[in-house]
C-alpha cells in the first residue's frame, strides 16, 4: 500500500502522461485547464487505494482512477455555469476564462473522455465498470437537480436532504471505490461493501462540509466560511435548526434565509447563535458521527486482513479529522 500524497502523485503523473496537443484547441485547452488546477484528487485516490486493498497493482487501476477524475472535473465545469461562479479552486472558472459555450462543449468531451478510459480494460471489467459510471452519472445529474430545486422550497425534509447529497456527492466516492474493487476482480460481495463504506463515508465528508461552512476555520478550511448563509442554502444545521427553534428563533432564521443584505456579517453571526442555541450544530456533529462509524463497521464485513482494514479506517479518520 502507498501513501495518499503517493497516489496523489501517481494520478497527476498519469494525467500529464496522457495530454497531447489535438485540434481544436479551444476545446481541449479548457479540459486541460481545469485538471490541471488539481485539488485533493480525493476521488481518484480511492480508486487506486481500492485496487491495492483487494491486492491488485494501483497501475491496473489509473485509466479508471483518471475517468473518475475527469467525470468529477465535468460536472464542476457545468456547475460552475449553473452558479455563475467566478473562480474554481482560486483561479478563473472555465467559463470565465473562455465563455459559456466553450466550457458547454469542453464539459462535454470530458464526459466522453472519461468512458474512453475504460476501454483499457477486458470485456467483462469494462462492462461493470461502464455500468457502474452510468448510474453514477444519472444519480448526480439528479442530486444537482433536487439541488436547484430545493433553492425555491419552503418544505425541503431531512430525508429529501440525505438524498440529495447522497447523490449529489457520496455515490461518486463509493463508486471511486468500487471502481477499484472492479479492477482488482474482488468478489461482488466484496465490491458491493467498500461501495457502501464510501458511501456512507461520503455522506460523513458531506454533512461536516456543511459544519464547517457555518464553524470552520477560515485558514484552514479553504473556502468563503458562512457561504452558506449567504447564499440561503437549506443545509442540514438549517433543517435541524428549523425543527428545534422555539417560535422566535424560527421567525427570525426564516426571515435571515429571506434576505441578502450587501454586509452578511451579522446575518452570518445571528444564525450561527440560532444553529448553536436549538441543538442543530450538536444534531449535525452526531449525524457526522453516525455516518462515519456506519463507514467503519463496514470495514468488519469486507474480505480483506486487518492491516488494509486499519488503512481504510484510518482515511477515513483522517478525512473526518479535518479542523473546524
Amino acid at each position: 500500500m502507498h501513501s495518499i500524497y503517493q497516489y496523489q502523485e501517481f494520478i497527476s503523473d498519469y494525467l500529464q502522461s496522457q495530454y497531447e496537443t489535438k485540434e481544436p484547441r479551444n476545446l481541449y485547452e479548457p479540459i486541460h485547464y481545469i485538471l490541471d488546477l488539481g485539488g485533493k484528487r480525493m476521488r481518484p485516490v480511492l480508486t487506486l487505494m481500492s485496487a491495492e486493498v483487494f491486492d491488485a497493482d494501483f497501475k491496473l487501476a489509473l485509466p479508471a482512477a483518471l475517468a473518475v477524475e475527469v467525470f468529477h472535473n465535468f460536472s464542476l465545469v457545468h456547475d460552475d455555469i449553473m452558479d455563475d461562479a467566478p473562480l474554481r479552486r482560486g483561479n478563473e472558472t472555465v467559463h470565465e476564462k473562455w465563455n459559456v459555450n466553450t466550457a458547454i462543449l469542453s464539459g462535454d468531451a470530458m464526459l466522453i473522455l472519461a468512458y474512453q478510459y475504460f476501454e483499457q480494460y477486458n470485456t467483462e471489467v469494462f462492462r461493470d465498470l461502464a455500468k457502474l459510471f452510468s448510474k453514477t452519472a444519472l444519480e448526480v445529474c439528479e442530486g444537482q437537480q433536487y439541488d436547484v430545486d430545493f433553492e425555491t422550497r419552503d418544505d425541503v425534509t431531512i430525508p429529501e436532504y440525505l438524498k440529495m447529497i447522497e447523490y449529489k456527492t457520496a455515490v461518486l466516492v463509493a463508486a471511486a471505490m468500487k471502481m477499484g474493487a472492479i479492477v482488482a476482480e474482488t468478489s461482488k460481495e466484496n465490491a458491493d461493501l467498500i461501495y457502501d463504506f464510501g458511501l456512507n463515508l461520503g455522506l460523513a465528508f458531506q454533512l461536516q462540509d456543511d459544519y464547517l461552512d457555518a464553524f470552520g476555520n477560515p485558514e484552514t478550511f479553504g473556502k468563503q466560511v458562512g457561504g452558506d448563509i449567504i447564499e440561503n442554502k437549506k443545509t442540514y444545521l438549517y433543517l435541524k435548526a428549523i425543527e428545534f427553534s422555539d417560535d422566535n428563533q424560527k421567525e427570525q432564521l426564516l426571515h435571515l434565509f429571506s434576505i441578502q443584505p450587501e454586509d452578511n456579517t451579522d446575518k452570518i453571526e445571528s444564525v450561527k447563535t440560532i444553529f448553536n442555541e436549538s441543538g442543530a450544530s450538536d444534531a449535525t456533529k452526531k449525524a457526522i458521527q453516525e455516518y462515519t462509524l456506519k463507514a467503519f463497521d463496514t470495514l468488519q464485513n469486507i474480505g480483506i486482513d486487518n492491516e488494509k482494514k486499519d488503512i481504510l479506517r484510518s482515511f477515513g479518520e483522517n478525512l473526518m479529522g479535518r479542523k473546524v
